[in-house]
Parts: C-alpha cells; structure tokens; sequence
C-alpha cells in the first residue's frame, strides 16, 4: 500500500486575466486623478508646502513600518503547498548519510518526585547529553516518589559521573548506574516470564532467577532448623514475606526462609511483589527436578547412569555413606564421620544447589556430586564411593557440575578440600581451566575461574556416552 499526500491544486495562470487587466487599469486611473488633485491643492491651495511636507514625513513613516513588519516575520516558515520554493524534504532526504556511532549499554536508577513534568525535565536532561533510553520501567514508592529504571545507550564519550550531574540537575537523587549488555535489552515480562518458566521446571533454579529478576543481590536459604534440629535464627518468615529497604525475607516453600540482600539499592515495592509472586509459583508446584538421565559406559565395561538427584534419594545416600571408608568420608565432609548423614538432607535439597548421582545398572548409588550455591559464590564437592574411585567418575560428574554453573551465570567454582585428596586436586586439574590455590591449617581451597567454551569440554575420561543429555 503507498502513501499519497492530496494537496489543492494551484489555479490556472491565465484563468479570469480580463478581470485582473481592468482593475489595473482602475488603479492607474484613481492614482492619476488623486495626484492631480494633489499637485493642485500643492501649487494653489493656501498651505500648500507645509503639506508637501507632512505626505514626505507619512510616506517615511509607511516605508520604516514596512520595513520593520518584514524583518520581524522573515523567519516565519514558508506555507505547505505554496508553488514558490522547493518542496519539504522527505525524511530520507533529512537522514544522515552515516549511521550513529554504536554507544555504551548503561543500566540507571533515579529517583524522582511523584509531580507532573517531573519525568520531561529527566528525559530532556538526557537528550541534551545525546542519550537514547531504550526502556524505561517506574516503580512508585508509598511515601511519594518514583523510581524510575532506564536502560540507557549513551556516546562513549559521556563518563558516568557527567550523567549523574544531569541526572541531578534535572531533579534525580539517590541515582544508580551500572554497565549493561545485550541480555539487558529483553524486555521485563519476556524475562519475567522465562525466568518463571525455568523455575516450574527445576525447583534448583528458584534463586537463580531471583538473582536475575533483581540484579546484583545476594541470596541466602536458611533452613527451618540446624544440623542438630534446634530452630534456625532467621529461618522463619511470614507468608506474606517483609521488606526492608535493602532486605526482603520471603518464606521458603520446602521449609525455612529466602533471604536477599542489596546493601546498595533498596528494593520497590514491585521488585517485592515480582520475587514473592516467583515463589508463590514454586509452593504451588511443589518438589520437581529434572528427569533426564545419561548411561556411561566405564572403561572395564561397566554402565553407570548420571541423573539429577534430590530429597527421594536420602536412603540410597546414607547407605552409600555405610560403604564408604571413614577417610573417604573425613576428605568430603572435613569434620566427624559420625556427622556425614546429617548433611545429606541440606545438600539433596534443591534450594541450596544441584546434585548430581551416579548410579550402577542394578540401582546402587556410588557417587554424588554437588553444585551448592553459597551466597554470591558456587561450591562443588564430590563424594565416590571406595570401590568405585579411579575410575573417571569423579571427573565425569564434575564436568557437568562446571556446565551447570556456566549455565546459572557463576564465574567461578570453588572447592573445599584436604592437600592430601590429589584425586579432587587432580579432576580440578584436569578441566582445563585457570586454578587459584589458597592452603590454610591442611585445607585446600581450589577455585577454577570458568570459562564458557572449555567448561563444556569434554576432558579425556575413557567414558564413553551412550546418549545426548538433556539438562
């Protein structure tokens, strides 16, 4: 379909000219008689010189306000359709020739008085900087006021704290900004809603997303009780969840309480709103982890089965604790071997991370691999069965540990151990990746710094993978 722009159209040049022709000729006659008249009055009438002068004086006066009434309205824009001139240019006429230079992703956050203009005075303040806002989110406060969330793409010239003092002189205070990326360019209910669609799959990715619907925040699940089943401070909150400025507590649906912290940007009343309502997603779905498993074949020949593993496998893992030797049991867990099954319900528990385990063809559980969220930071810790090490597990389980952090968005894992495990120093080894070692009093702390295109290597096992898994 085109565009057509209907305009009058201008009249014919000859059209009526006898008409313009007589009165030109009416015009000459009057002007003849009225200067007759004058020249008479001039030469005859008793004053004629004084009025010669006074018409010279009138016909300046005419000629000056002439002459002022056109300086004053020569910048008036010409009229639309007129037949003198060139035609308005089209907007690809207008267009540069070269497109804008590519800007920086800023993320900002401005608060705002609650009064009409408020929000103009902002934007016309970035404009001026030559800033584009590509989205643009408000949050109302309930003592007055608003947030407002920009995603910004500024020139790169344009330094941060340049933006904050025109953010500030147009009325901003308290204003927040930070480097964002391409991800950032997703609009909110698309990244609500796959974030919501990630949690009814895995009851693991609940914090996950809460990290990424807030931003920078620290996540913590607090159990209802402690190892030795006395109330947990801290790991009670009330179903409608609290909010405190930089701290929101939220009732955990498997027991206990999600606490998030953001020392430095107190949460909306709609950030609250958002993470509560992802929880109450989860409470209504209930216990879920994924069902997808892979059969590996071992170099003797034998066929172990890696799948997710959770609260259902509590029995399988103290009984594998039983096998297992008490060195074997002091090098994972770093403390009395009595107390071993007392971790197994908070590492099984999909809120505190992922668990991997592997299992023979009859069902016997023989090794665990866990990938436990710890704050801003990833843990992994594996457990293999004595009669079962050696043998590529450990390594195989850990790979896939590092593909799932990668997946969560960790830059790092890190792992907890003695000096004397070289079968945890050696898989470490083994993926490929920078490694930073930090030994106090006998314990090891080993962290791998991830990197997306080697943490998904396969390293060289002699495991051979009977089918694609599908995490």
């Amino acid at each position: 379909m085109t565009d057509r722009n209907h305009t009058t159209a201008a009249p014919h040049p000859h059209r009526h000219h006898w008409r313009r022709d007589l009165v030109e000729l009416a015009a000459l006659f009057c002007a003849v008689a009225v200067a007759d008249g004058i020249a008479n009055l001039v030469a005859h009438g008793p004053r004629g010189p004084l009025l010669l002068v006074a018409s010279a004086v009138a016909l300046l006066v005419t000629a000056g306000f002439h002459t002022w009434w056109a300086r004053r309205h020569s910048h008036a824009p010409p009229a639309a359709g007129g037949a003198s001139g060139p035609p308005p240019a089209t907007a690809q006429e207008t267009a540069p020739t070269t497109a804008p230079a590519a800007g920086a992703l800023w993320r900002m956050r401005t608060t705002v008085r609650d009064e009409p203009g408020s929000l103009a005075s902002l934007c016309t303040a970035l404009a001026r900087n030559g800033v584009d806002i590509l989205t643009l989110q408000t949050h109302p406060l309930p003592e007055g006021g608003t947030v407002d969330e920009f995603l910004l793409r500024a020139p790169q010239h344009l330094a941060t704290a340049g933006l904050t003092r025109a953010v500030a002189r147009a009325g901003g205070r308290s204003t927040w900004i930070e480097r964002a990326d391409a991800h950032d360019l997703v609009d909110t209910p698309t990244r609500v809603l796959g974030l919501a669609t990630r949690t009814a799959l895995d009851a693991a990715e609940l914090p996950l997303a809460l990290r990424q619907l807030l931003g920078r925040c620290t996540i913590h699940s607090i159990p209802a009780t402690t190892l030795s089943g006395r109330p947990n401070a801290g790991g009670d909150a009330p179903v409608e969840g609290v909010l405190e400025a930089t701290v929101m507590r939220l009732r955990d649906p498997s027991g206990g309480a999600i606490t998030v912290e953001r020392p430095y940007l107190p949460f909306t009343p709609t950030e609250f709103a958002r993470a509560r309502a992802l929880v109450e997603l989860d409470a209504r779905l209930g216990p879920r982890v994924p069902r997808s498993r892979d059969v590996l074949t071992l170099p003797e020949g034998n066929e172990i089965t890696v799948r997710r593993a959770d609260g259902s496998d509590l029995a399988a893992a103290r009984a594998m604790h039983d096998r297992c030797s008490e060195r074997t049991l002091a090098l994972r867990y770093h403390g009395p071997v009595a107390d071993a099954d007392r971790y197994l319900g908070h590492l099984l528990s999909p809120r505190f991370g992922r668990t991997l385990a592997a299992t023979t063809a009859s069902g016997r559980l023989v090794a665990l691999g866990h990938l436990l969220w710890d704050g801003d930071e990833t843990e992994v810790a594996l457990l293999i069965e004595d009669e079962w090490q050696r043998r590529g597990i450990g390594s195989e389980l850990l790979r896939r540990l590092l593909a799932m952090a990668v997946e969560a968005g960790s830059d790092s894992v890190y792992a907890v151990t003695q000096a004397s495990n070289t079968g945890m120093v050696a898989a470490m080894r083994g993926l490929g990746l920078p490694l930073d070692y930090q030994i106090e009093e006998g314990t090891l702390v080993v962290t791998a710094r991830l990197d997306p295109a080697k943490a998904l290597r396969r390293p060289e096992s002699g495991l051979r993978q009977e089918n694609k898994p599908v995490w």
